[in-house]
């Protein structure tokens, strides 16, 4: 069973309304598709980034794809990543890398019958999920009315939103909004935070302490995620749990994230750090010190390999891409009830929409 050249192509999505975190805005998301082929079978993995992602895999990626055996993933993988050497793996090349390999295990599973949980192994049938939204633009109202559908729509026992407004300048309001959160969500919610890196070390303490009011305990972010000595100074000194991971495009930088102490739950984005095969190491490597992981983004594209992981705490339902990934592919998963069950149906169980992606298709 030998692949053929696998096939790129690239969208962009208009958001529903303006977003932005603490540190960066956005109208649209804009995501990379990856098809492979053996036979008659066809595996899907994709990414969310720039276009430019899309002429990398396109360009240095797909013609090292073509040919080799469709089973033999992490030699894919392998071979992928001792080509990029010169081009440097963060960023445009590891999501370019990640995208294939998503495709790579999604056409395995497909090739043997198998759901890709089940190839992979599961540890769990229901994956936990957490509702993630809660832009810095939303007004009161807006706001509102995401976490009610979570909360007490579709039953989801925990929620987060953003903080850290114009790079953390905004603290009353971060604060009030946080009050408005947990009035929202009620007592019994879990409420997490998302600083995207806004605040400076001391800053993130004192808003730390102000978010042990409102029972906050999630603080993701908190400083740059760059900042580890910061990243471990603030999980000191706050009661909440401090995660961080999100920007990982390799192993070591995960190791590095460990062996610092800097979190007390990694976060894995299997979108960015090269797939399915790099997101089940890197969760391994965070089991042996001790640390649950939860998975970053697109949860359509983790919830498989997530059934399969022992110290998974959960997986992000993020706002965006949920909504893309309803509306670009069939078998997209229900949350109700703060768990989806990913054991079914072939590969990752997801089919592309062809006709109604055409329209957001920019390469």
């Amino acid at each position: 069973m030998k692949l053929r050249l696998p096939v790129v192509s690239v969208y962009t999505v208009p958001t529903d309304a303006p977003e932005a975190d603490g540190t960066l805005s956005w109208h649209s998301t804009t995501v990379v598709i990856a098809e492979v082929t053996s036979g008659d079978t066809t595996g899907t993995g994709w990414t969310y980034g720039p276009a430019a992602v899309g002429d990398f895999l396109r360009d240095h990626l797909a013609p090292l794809i073509e040919g080799r055996g469709a089973l033999d993933v992490p030699a894919a993988h392998e071979a992928m990543c001792r080509a990029i050497r010169d081009a440097g793996r963060a960023g445009v090349a590891a999501c370019a890398i990640s995208a294939l390999d998503i495709a790579l295990w999604d056409l395995k599973a497909r090739l043997l019958e198998l759901p890709l949980a089940r190839l992979l192994g599961v540890c769990r049938e229901r994956v936990p999920v957490y509702g993630s939204g809660g832009f810095t633009t939303y007004h009161d109202k807006h706001l509102a009315a995401q976490l009610n559908g979570w909360v007490h729509g579709q039953h989801i026992p925990r929620v987060k939103i953003r903080i850290g407004e114009d790079r953390g300048r905004a603290t009353p309001r971060d604060l009030d909004r946080v009050r408005t959160a947990r009035q929202v969500i009620g007592p019994e919610a879990e409420l997490y935070v998302d600083a995207s890196g806004a605040y400076t070390r001391k800053q993130a303490i004192r808003v730390g302490h102000g978010l042990a009011g409102h029972d906050v305990g999630w603080f993701q972010e908190p400083v740059s995620s760059d900042d580890l000595t910061g990243l471990r100074l603030v999980r000191d000194s706050l009661p909440c749990d401090v995660t961080a991971g999100a920007y990982g495009y390799d192993l070591p930088y995960f190791a590095r994230m460990i062996s610092a102490g800097a979190v007390d739950c990694l976060q894995i984005d299997a979108t960015r750090c090269g797939g399915l095969t790099e997101f089940v190491r890197a969760a391994a490597l965070a089991q042996a010190h001790g640390l649950e992981v939860s998975a970053h983004r697109a949860p359509h594209a983790h919830a498989a390999a997530a059934a399969a992981i022992p110290n998974l705490r959960h997986i992000e339902w993020f706002h965006d891409h949920v909504r893309l990934e309803d509306m670009f592919f069939t078998g997209a998963l229900d949350p109700t009830g703060g768990t989806v069950t990913p054991t079914h149906g072939l590969g990752h169980g997801l089919t592309l929409r062809t006709e109604e992606m055409e329209q957001y298709r920019v390469a």
